[in-house]
Parts: structure tokens; sequence; C-alpha cells
């Protein structure tokens, strides 16, 4: 008998098989902690619901008695496999006693599971996959009906989609938000079709500046799906006949008309950082290449929105960790990289307001 039994997932929502998984879990231990990942990201096709959200479906399926065994521990994308497991370890060191016997339940899917061997000295109880159902086709279900048909369209589902996550389903989709996931899904989809019958799925390059002055950063508001009205810091894709220095400066001028001499640009240059995680765009597989510039205590350039951004705004580096949640895709950790924003965040009431009684 182990003392804490661990289940790691993005629930996005959750389904039979994540329930047989809790299940396995609460049958090896007295307590179990589940980690929901992607807590804070901004609402995406792949991510659409809060963390808080996902804790309710999955609490919502458990008898109280089980339901007080249960803690919720969220874990935010790092896209860096190594930072999380160590914020991961973290979570669940505040919530056990010290040398507490910790089982892993968990199903090695595909390579996007191999973060389970990531935590040596605790068992791994690795299960048979529980079912067919996957995230994916509930997702796709969803937002390929209407508001007002969101029930008739996951019918088939049913037996596979607990009533929690029915109630947040349709919860969703009277709000606004549901309208806006489904435009860009539909968007993607199409993105992901025009490249379809390439002989190799493309990689793409991007470049983006994360640009400093006065202990400010120049963020835009994303004008067009993917991400429309989210936070992001400017940028965008390489042209054919560009270095990704040549491209980077191009973008800023473009979307913010910050028009400052190359030297001084090559001046403030601090460092460059190549952000390529696999899963940090749904757009497909996408490296940018992330310039970091400090203009130091320099008058504020002169910006304007245009081209993809809809809004340019200079903020506060220490307002942008209360911000996470509107960032466009990983644009937040990229602006962490360089400033070190969730170092404060790990150790803040941020995880411990997450604690039940």
């Amino acid at each position: 008998m182990h003392d804490t039994a661990l289940l790691i997932g993005r629930f996005e929502p959750v389904h039979s098989g994540h329930l047989a998984l809790l299940q396995e879990a609460l049958r090896q231990a007295p307590q179990v902690i589940v980690v929901v990942g992607s807590a804070w990201q901004a609402r995406s096709p792949k991510n659409p619901f809060t963390w808080q959200e996902r804790q309710a479906m999955l609490l919502g399926t458990l008898p109280e008695a089980d339901r007080a065994r249960v803690q919720v521990l969220p874990v935010r994308d790092y896209y860096n496999e190594a930072v999380w497991v160590q914020a991961v370890r973290a979570g669940v060191a505040e919530r056990t006693q010290p040398g507490a016997h910790i089982a892993l339940v968990g199903h090695f899917k595909d390579a996007t599971s191999s973060y389970l061997r990531a935590f040596p000295g605790w068992s791994l109880i690795d299960l048979p996959r529980q079912g067919s159902m996957d995230a994916t086709t509930i997702r796709d279900a969803y937002f390929g009906a209407t508001a007002d048909t969101v029930g008739e369209a996951l019918s088939p589902l049913d037996a596979d989609i607990p009533a929690s996550t029915l109630a947040q389903l349709q919860a969703l989709a009277q709000t606004p938000h549901y309208t806006a996931l489904q435009q860009e899904w539909r968007m993607l989809r199409g993105y992901r079709e025009a490249w379809s019958k390439a002989p190799y799925p493309p990689v793409f390059v991007t470049v983006d500046a994360v640009l400093r002055c006065q202990n400010h950063v120049l963020l835009i508001r994303r004008a067009h799906a993917p991400g429309k009205g989210q936070l992001a810091v400017p940028g965008g894709f390489i042209e054919q006949r560009e270095t990704v220095w040549q491209s980077c400066l191009r973008e800023l001028v473009e979307e913010t008309h910050c028009h400052l001499p190359e030297a001084t640009m090559q001046a403030a240059l601090q460092s460059v950082a190549v952000f390529d995680h696999p899963d940090r765009s749904q757009r497909g597989r996408t490296l940018t290449h992330a310039h970091y510039f400090d203009l130091g205590d320099a008058p504020f350039p002169v910006v304007q929105a245009d081209d993809d951004a809809a809004l340019v705004q200079w903020t506060r580096i220490d307002q942008l960790a209360g911000m996470e949640e509107e960032f466009f895709e990983d644009h937040f950790h990229m602006l962490d990289h360089f400033l070190g924003l969730t170092g404060a965040l790990m150790s803040s009431e941020k995880l411990s307001s997450t604690k039940r009684a």
C-alpha cells in the first residue's frame, strides 16, 4: 500500500479513460493527488477549460468519501521538462509527509507520455489503455457543433463523458468563449489541411522580439486567430530571403512601428533563445528564435499597432506574473525565460490557495 497515488494529465476534458485511472489511484493509496497540467493557459481549442473547471469535472464524478481523499495540484506548462518535473515534485512535497511512499498511476499512450519515467523514486504503475476514448475526439465533436446542438453532437459519446464534464461543456457553450474557440478550431483545421498533402509534416520557423525599456516590455494584442485578443510579444514567420535577425527587426516594425536604428538594436541585444517544444504551437511544429533586447533607461520608442496587432502597449515587468492567463501559446514562458517571472509564483499563495481543507 502506498501513502499517496499520483495521476497526471491535462483532462481537456475529463472522460471515462481518465476516470478509470483515477479509480485505480484511489485503490492504490488513501490520498490521491491529481496534477492538472496546462494550468493558467489562455483558453484555446486544445486547452478550452480553466484548471478550476477541470477540477470540477474530476471531483464531480466522485462520491463524497472519495472526493475528500483527492487533492488537485495545478501546474503550468513550462515547455521545459526538467523545470516542470521540479514544479510537480515541489507541489507534491507540500501535500505529503517526508518519506511518503508515492505511486504514479498512468498509461504510456505515445511519446507525450515519456514524463511518466521522469520521477525516479516514485513507483510507476503502468496500466493498459483504459477504453478507446480520447479528449481530441470529444473536442472535435464539441467544436463542430453549435451552442444549441452540443448535446446532440456529443450524444454518440455519452458512455464516455461523465455528467460533470457534460455540464461544463454545456456551460461553456453558452458563453462568448465558445464562439471564439470554435472559430479558432476551424481556422486551425484549415491551416493544417493546407499542408496535409506535403510529403513530410512541415516545420515552421518564426521570430519574436522581447523588447525591454525602463523595466517595461512591449506587448501586442493579436488581431487575428489563432489567439485573437491574446497578449503576445511582436513576431512572425521568417521569409525566404531573410536571416532570423532581419526577420525579427522587420516583424517588430510591421507590428509596432518601432523604428530604431539597427545599430541601436544590435547594442541592446542581450541574448537569443530558441523555443522548440513540439507542443508549443497548435498550428504545427513551430520553432521560434526569441531575441531579447534591453534599451535600459532610454526614452520609450514611439509605437503604433499595425499588421497582425490590434493593440500595442508598454507593460510593466512587475505586472506580467498576474497576466499569465492572457498570453498566446508560450509567450508568457518566453518572458519568463528572460525575465524570471515564475520563481516568485512557485512559492506564492497561488499554489497554497489550491489546497483542499
